[in-house]
Order: C-alpha cells, then structure tokens, then sequence
C-alpha cells in the first residue's frame, strides 16, 4: 500500500489556545527547562473537550462507554466528505444539507462536516458564539444512516446558544455514534468524496472526551 495523499486534520493545542467558553482556558507550561534540570518537559491543565477531541457516550450517559472502553477500530473507517464550505454562520446543518448525499453515505461511515469554521480558529466573537451546528433534524438523518461517527471543524455538533445541542448528542451518543469535534477541515478534502479516515483520542478511562489526532488518507 502507497500513501498517494495524506492530510493533517487536527487543530494544534497551545497554551490559552481557543475553546468553549465555560471552560477554563488551556495552560502548557514548561515544569523543567533543558538549562536548569537537563531536559525540557511541559504539564497540561485542560478539560477534556477541547481543541481536536472526541466525545464518546459517557459524555451524556453516566452508564456509556468511556473513550477508553470505545474500541478503537470504531475511531478508523471511509469517511465521506460534506461540502458545506460557504454556510452562514450560527446555521443548523439540516436535511437541506445531507440530501445531496442520500446515495453517498452508506452505512458505518464517517461523516465530515465540512464548514471551513477551522480557517476562523480565533478568539472572535464569529468561531466562539456564532458556529454553524448539526441541526437536529441533521443528527436524525444521520443517525437514521446509521452512520458510525460525525465530524466537524466548528466547536461543537451542537449548537451555541442554550438547548441547541442536547438532542444531538444524546441521540448520537446514545446509540454510540461517536462525535469528533474541533478538527481542522480542508477545502483540500474537496478533491475526494471519500477518504480512509483516522481520528485517534488518548485512551482516558473514566472520560467522555479526549483530545485526539486526525488524519484522512488516499493509498493506492
């Protein structure tokens, strides 16, 4: 097998770095210096679901599965690519969205919302408040595919404002449909519909989220 293509999907974690706002910020700091004690190591205080992360079934059910106890295999598949490059901002992606891709999306594939909100990462009023969202007349379209994961580049599936999100997560969740979110999302992906799809979280037991890294593929 030849990699013909290989894209980085992740956004980068760093210190105060973007994030959802009732959330404390990230801190990175350096707890020894090359200088002082012979080598250079960093701690990290963050929560969870921030930056490029998964949201596995205990995020919303106490009884679910954590990212740990998620198989792995679940987090790699084909994944099709959603071209919704160009959405206004504070959008509900519904069923207007995903008909386009009635015959695309098959069973057990991974769904990449393709919003461009990665290119807006920034402390701005516009990727912090305004993200467009999976409506939940999407996350039931999806869920009726039976889909085995959904991606997108904003900051959450759900919703900024209050009660935009809870459907969502609970019925995806629920049936353990996986959540990735915060990932950075190329127009790059628009060169093919579907690409080999890996998103690996930190295996956190006793987590509902965790940071991960997220890589689309083309072998040949």
């Amino acid at each position: 097998m030849k990699i013909k293509k290989l894209l980085d999907l992740s956004q980068t974690f760093y210190h105060n770095n973007p994030g959802y706002m009732p959330y404390e910020l990230t801190a990175i700091n350096y707890e020894t210096l090359k200088p002082k004690d012979g080598y250079t190591s960093e701690r990290i205080y963050m929560n969870t679901h921030t930056s490029t992360h998964v949201d596995a079934p205990f995020h919303h059910f106490p009884q679910g599965k954590t990212v740990a106890q998620t198989p792995v295999e679940q987090y790699i598949g084909e994944a099709v690519v959603v071209d919704l490059f160009g959405i206004d901002a504070h959008t509900a992606i519904g069923t207007e969205h995903l008909k386009p891709y009635e015959d695309v999306i098959k069973e057990g594939d991974i769904v990449l919302l393709c919003t461009g909100w990665g290119y807006k990462r920034d402390w701005s009023t516009e990727y912090c408040d305004f993200w467009p969202y999976l409506g939940e007349d999407g996350a039931q379209w999806l869920f009726d595919k039976k889909v085995k994961g959904i991606a997108i580049d904003s900051m959450s599936i759900g919703g900024p404002k209050a009660g935009e999100g809870l459907m969502q997560h609970e019925l995806l969740l629920g049936s353990e449909i996986w959540l990735g979110e915060e990932l950075f999302l190329p127009k790059d992906l628009l060169e093919y519909p579907r690409w080999d799809f890996i998103l690996l979280p930190l295996k956190m037991e006793g987590c509902g989220g965790a940071p991960a890294r997220a890589i689309a593929l083309i072998t040949e």
